[in-house]
């Protein structure tokens, strides 16, 4: 059952600077798919909910505008979204939401117009809305449209990681492939991570990461690593139907298990980039239209455990 979550967003904050978040580096994760109905948007939600068990201060960016649906995998009610912060005069604090585990949520809400796309009263009224925000969090997972809409082109290219959400059907495997040859060649995205999603067996993920990665090498630029899978389990079902994350109704169940891993992976990775400036920076980056995909080497590798 949703809930109203209109919570007060620094208390989280405050939680995260006794854990000594502070320190960790500043990280933006754009996920995406190169196909609806892979499960990405329950990857983003039970990810951000890891992560934050490892005492990361998270925020989820829904940025499948106009197809927003984080709030109901989270279980809350985002009265207020993107468009009321940028049009209607609401600030930050009111546009945020506060979800299981202390995971914030901001949502794109509908109608909204691409922020490539904003005037400069526009953009100046979005980065004074946040800059009270700045030092909040130390992750924003951004939650993409599927395929290559101009909003996953654009945020996927100022992200400083990209992870893809891959099931093993071969429409999804061509669809995936698509989507990063476009991230490839318009965002300059040149690293992406992968999750393999509603999988039977760590040999069916590896041999769906196998066949995407054979493209990949083939015909692009492009390094690609195996970040985790997620098992078909029947708790994902349940657990959506109840809006509420699997991590948090069945935290035992494999899918949950899976979870952790994909997050204990990301947070042990070292990416390639020295973020600073935080999330302010992050946004004033976004709306200058400039990317923060770093540069890659041409390896492919795991990177789960």
């Amino acid at each position: 059952m949703q809930h109203d979550s209109k919570a007060n967003v620094g208390a989280v904050a405050s939680e995260g600077q006794a854990r000594g978040s502070f320190e960790r580096a500043f990280r933006v994760i754009a996920v995406t798919s190169g196909k609806g109905g892979v499960g990405k948007t329950n990857v983003v939600v039970n990810l951000a909910i890891q992560l934050a068990r490892e005492g990361r201060r998270v925020l989820i960016f829904d940025a499948d505008l106009g197809l927003s649906n984080c709030d109901i995998m989270m279980g809350v009610v985002a009265r207020k979204d993107l468009r009321h912060l940028i049009y209607e005069g609401a600030s930050f604090d009111e546009c945020v939401v506060t979800g299981p585990e202390g995971v914030h949520l901001l949502s794109g809400g509908s109608g909204v117009a691409e922020l490539a796309q904003l005037g400069d009263a526009e953009r100046l009224r979005l980065l004074g809305a946040i800059e009270g925000a700045s030092g909040r969090y130390d992750t924003i997972l951004i939650d993409t449209g599927a395929g290559i809409g101009s909003n996953v082109i654009f945020f996927a290219g100022a992200a400083h990681e990209v992870v893809i959400v891959l099931s093993p059907e071969p429409t999804a495997l061509a669809d995936a492939y698509a989507t990063i040859k476009v991230l490839a060649r318009h965002s300059g995205v040149q690293r992406v991570l992968v999750c393999v999603n509603r999988v039977s067996s760590l040999t069916m993920a590896r041999e769906a990461f196998a066949r995407l990665h054979s493209l990949t090498s083939h015909f692009l630029d492009v390094v690609v690593e195996l970040a985790g899978w997620i098992p078909t389990d029947v708790h994902v079902e349940a657990a959506v139907a109840a809006q509420v994350p699997v991590s948090v109704l069945h935290p035992m169940s494999p899918s949950a298990q899976r979870f952790k891993l994909l997050g204990d992976a990301i947070s042990r990775r070292r990416p390639e980039f020295a973020s600073s400036g935080g999330f302010h920076m992050f946004w004033r980056s976004v709306l200058a239209g400039q990317g923060g995909t770093p540069s890659s080497s041409t390896t492919s590798r795991e990177v789960f455990a």
